[in-house]
């Protein structure tokens, strides 16, 4: 069986998909790992076969634009910019791939182009969910933007988002699609993207436990706690250079602060960082690609940081302030370390109700996101022994190892039955 793995997105989104690669590779099987021309670097680097669908210069425009980042209006921005053009390539991948041998899709929820080639082809294709707030629950519905209340208002609040938003969005160019391929065309469509085939949920059931209502045959493992730090020919590039390493063995632990990897426009995020942590007069390290973010001059107690493998770096920082992707949540989990999530778009509001429910840490609005409320709740999260606590006991569940392998034991098993 050759795999086709297809992830659609940042980062964030591209690394637990590698993870998998990587290990169904470990296990003799045939894998291609097909996304934007940005991560091509990264495969060449772990050794995987490629195919370029979209490339780096229209994901860099993508992001180049702070509707990207919006409550309400990121996934209208999302699906025209990054979606859409992507449906009929992607299609003609999977089409192309299954016609040279026998061929499993794994892809994320936003692999349109995938889902049309399973319904036109009949390729078996898994749609793989990162976080919950995908799996829409009526008994208990996952956070979304602007959705608050009792379940039934929230349900409303569903319902008419996906009604008077989502599908006049989605469904007219998809539909258009859809008619060149001889398909019927689909309403619905945040039921129609989750696969017939199998879910498979990259989250474990203490973190978000399995609801009757979800849609179709799920299964769930623990996080794939995959980052560049693992498995790489290269792996003392991605560790911690020797700047950093005399920064950490200077002080006392730092605080990490991020706005995600595919964040542009993280400036006001770093100056509110800086200035608070003068406030409470605590060691920070910043995290982004993009220096152009970051104040200068720093102090002596700041440093900027282009990448770091969390799984490394998290173990020996106080806390984390990111922007609530689940990977990095995720990564805080493992490493026991408190978070503070200022939330902005997408799933991130969802997983910050998880951390905070699970008392592993605290959610700060965006509209409140100023040095003095993240200096207050830092102390808070920092002077907290309820918080250390759970957050070492969730950290012993944890094995970075384990969420890569159950996934894979389960694709092999269910790859048998076509």
């Amino acid at each position: 069986m050759h795999y086709l793995l297809m992830p659609l997105g940042s980062a964030g989104d591209v690394h637990p998909f590698v993870g998998l690669a990587l290990e169904l590779q470990r296990r003799g099987h045939e894998v291609t790992l097909a996304t934007n021309g940005y991560f091509a670097k990264l495969a060449e680097r772990f050794q995987l076969n490629f195919v370029e669908i979209g490339s780096e210069a229209m994901f860099r425009e993508g992001i180049n634009n702070p509707m990207l980042w919006h409550p309400f209006r990121s996934f209208g921005y999302l699906y025209h910019q990054m979606i859409e053009p992507n449906i009929r390539p992607q299609y003609d991948v999977v089409q192309a791939e299954s016609q040279k041998r026998k061929t499993m899709v794994l892809s994320n929820c936003l692999g349109f182009g995938a889902l049309n080639a399973k319904d036109k082809l009949g390729v078996p294709l898994i749609t793989v969910h990162l976080q919950p707030v995908m799996l829409w629950s009526n008994s208990k519905p996952p956070k979304f933007p602007g959705a608050i209340g009792p379940n039934w208002l929230r349900q409303l609040a569903y319902r008419t988002a996906q009604r008077l938003v989502i599908d006049p969005i989605v469904c007219p160019s998809l539909n258009r699609i859809r008619n060149e391929l001889d398909l019927p065309p689909i309403s619905q469509a945040m039921q129609w993207w989750h696969s017939k085939t199998q879910l498979l949920c990259l989250f474990p059931e203490w973190f978000c436990p399995s609801q009757k209502d979800w849609p179709g045959p799920h299964y769930q493992v623990d996080f794939p706690l995959w980052d560049e730090r693992q498995s790489s020919p290269n792996a003392l590039s991605q560790g911690i250079d020797d700047k950093l390493e005399s920064f950490l063995n200077a002080g006392s632990p730092p605080i990490a602060f991020t706005p995600g990897s595919a964040n542009i426009f993280g400036s006001s995020f770093f100056d509110v960082a800086l200035q608070a942590c003068r406030r409470i007069d605590r060691r920070a390290i910043f995290l982004t690609r993009f220096p152009e973010q970051i104040p200068h001059p720093l102090p002596a107690s700041i440093v900027h940081v282009p990448f770091v493998p969390l799984s490394l770096l998290l173990p020996r920082c106080a806390a984390l302030v990111h922007h609530g992707g689940i990977g990095s949540a995720a990564q805080a989990m493992a490493a026991g370390t408190p978070q503070l999530i200022r939330p902005q778009a997408h799933d991130q509001f969802d997983n910050a109700q998880r951390i905070v429910e699970h008392g592993l840490g605290l959610s700060i609005a965006p509209r409140r996101f100023n040095p003095s409320n993240v200096a207050k709740q830092l102390a808070k999260i920092l002077d907290s022994p309820q918080i250390m606590s759970q957050c070492k006991m969730i950290a012993a569940k944890i094995d970075p190892a384990r969420g890569c392998r159950q996934a894979i034991d389960f694709v092999e098993t269910l790859a048998k039955k076509f």
